[in-house]
C-alpha cells in the first residue's frame, strides 16, 4: 500500500490532491514521472549513470539505488502513472532532520525556452543561487527540545538571504529549541565533522566534480540528513549523516567539459560547512 512520504522536505508533494511521490513502507521510493518530458529524462538519466562503468563506485553512493520504472496509482487520483523507483534513502530513521539545497549560481541551461529562462533567472536573482552557487529549497529539523519537526513555509525559505542560509545550516546542527534566535550547533562535531561526516563526504563528491565531465547536473540538490536523537543515545555513531544528490530531471551530457556551475555552487556550499565547524572549535 503505498502512502505519502513522511520526511519530504521539498519538491512536488503528494498532498491535497496534488501529483506527488509515494512510498511503500518498505524501503522504496516512487517518484511520478514530471511533465514535458522531465519524467522521461530523468529515467533516462538514471539508465545512464546506472550502466556507466566510468563512475567510481565510491560516486555511486551518494546516489539513491535505482530500480527501474513501474506504473502505479498515481498519489493525485488520476489512475495509473509511470513512477521511477528508487531507494528511500531515509527508510529505518525514525524521525530524520533533512535539508534540500539547489546547488548552482544559475538553474537554466543552454537551449531552454524562453519562459523558463526567465523563470530560473528570476528564482535565481530572487534567492541566493547567484549570490552564493547554492539556495535552500526546503528542510525539516526534527527539535528534540520540542519533540516536534520545525518547518518552514517555502515561500519564506525562497527570500532567504545570506545570513539566512547560515543560520538555518547552524540550526540544522543544533541541540536547543529551534525557536531560539542563537542556536548552539551543537551536533556540528558529530553531523559535519569527522572522518565520515557530511563535509568528508561533500569533499569526496568535490574530487569527483574537478574532473568528471560525464554530466552536467542542472538544478540538482544535496540532500543531507541526519537522526539528532541517535547522537544523544548513542554519541557520535548514532548520527548516520549522509549525503545523496537528488533531482535530474535536467541533467545534461557533459560533453567532455567539467560541470563548472554545479562544481563553483558545491564548493561555496562547503566553505559554509567548514565556517560552523571552525567556529566550533574556537
Amino acid at each position: 500500500m503505498l502512502k505519502d512520504p513522511e520526511h519530504q522536505v521539498a519538491g512536488h508533494m503528494a498532498k491535497d490532491g496534488r501529483l506527488g511521490p509515494l512510498v511503500d513502507g518498505e524501503g522504496r521510493f516512487f517518484k511520478p514521472f514530471q511533465s514535458n518530458g522531465r519524467g522521461e529524462n530523468e529515467a533516462k538519466f538514471y539508465e545512464s549513470f546506472s550502466s556507466n562503468k566510468n563512475v567510481p563506485d565510491h560516486i555511486r553512493g551518494y546516489f539513491p539505488v535505482y530500480h527501474g520504472t513501474q506504473v502505479v496509482e498515481a498519489s493525485n487520483g488520476s489512475g495509473k502513472l509511470p513512477h521511477i523507483v528508487l531507494d528511500d534513502v531515509v527508510y529505518g530513521y525514525p524521525n530524520p532532520s533533512g535539508m534540500d539545497v539547489k546547488i548552482g549560481s544559475r538553474t537554466w541551461y543552454p537551449g531552454v525556452s524562453e519562459q523558463y529562462f526567465n523563470q530560473c533567472l528570476k528564482n535565481d536573482r530572487e534567492t541566493t543561487s547567484v549570490s552564493l552557487g547554492f539556495r535552500h529549497a526546503g528542510f525539516k529539523i526534527f527539535d528534540h527540545q520540542e519533540s516536534r519537526f520545525w518547518i518552514v513555509e517555502y515561500k519564506v525559505v525562497h527570500g532567504y538571504k545570506v545570513d539566512d542560509a547560515r543560520l538555518v545550516l547552524r540550526k540544522f546542527v543544533s541541540s536547543n529549541s529551534l525557536a531560539d534566535s542563537i542556536p548552539d550547533s551543537a551536533f556540528a562535531s558529530e553531523v559535519y565533522g569527522g572522518s565520515s561526516g557530511i563535509l568528508a563526504q561533500l569533499l569526496e563528491l568535490k574530487a569527483w566534480f574537478e574532473t568528471q565531465t560525464l554530466y552536467h547536473f542542472s538544478s540538482c540538490s544535496v540532500y543531507m540528513f541526519y537522526e539528532n536523537e541517535s547522537i544523544l543515545m548513542k554519541g557520535r555513531d548514532g548520527a548516520r549523516a549522509q549525503v545523496k544528490l537528488v533531482d535530474f530531471t535536467h541533467v545534461l551530457d557533459g560533453n567532455g567539459v567539467v560541470d563548472h556551475n554545479f562544481l563553483g555552487g558545491l564548493s561555496s556550499f562547503i566553505k559554509f560547512i567548514q565556517d560552523i565547524l571552525e567556529r566550533q572549535q574556537r
